[in-house]
């Protein structure tokens, strides 16, 4: 199969919450495992004091460099995936070895997906 064949890899996620900082931790260990279209200095800012934000970033899926370790949050994140149905669950299954990923909902194409996932800390065990 020639890379016209398979499936996009690229996956949009959106993030969205309060705090700056656990955007920047989400996205911190989404490039650990993935490449990104952003530079690892490119972090989220904050546009309006004390008002939720959506910041947003792509991550290409084909290659896995490494499993994203657990990661604190101060609070809950929202995050929106949408790609490819392969190319989201596997971006989906990275997240989990770092958070706790709590499926909110699905809207589903011919091709695509999104996905709404709810991330908090994971619990220790």
């Amino acid at each position: 199969m020639n890379s016209a064949d398979q499936p996009a890899a690229d996956v949009v996620v959106a993030l969205t919450g309060d705090e700056k900082e656990d955007a920047r931790v989400v996205f911190g260990a989404l490039r650990t495992a993935f490449a990104c279209d952003r530079a690892a200095d490119d972090v989220p800012q904050e546009v309006v004091e004390g008002r939720p934000t959506v910041w947003i970033a792509t991550f290409n899926v084909s290659e896995v460099r490494a499993e994203p370790r657990p990661a604190r949050l101060r609070a809950p994140v929202a995050a929106t995936l949408q790609g490819g149905y392969t190319a989201v669950d596997s971006l989906r299954k990275s997240l989990a070895s770092a958070f706790t990923v709590r499926m909110v909902g699905t809207a589903s194409g011919d091709q695509e997906e999104e996905v709404q996932l709810r991330l908090e800390n994971r619990e220790n065990r």
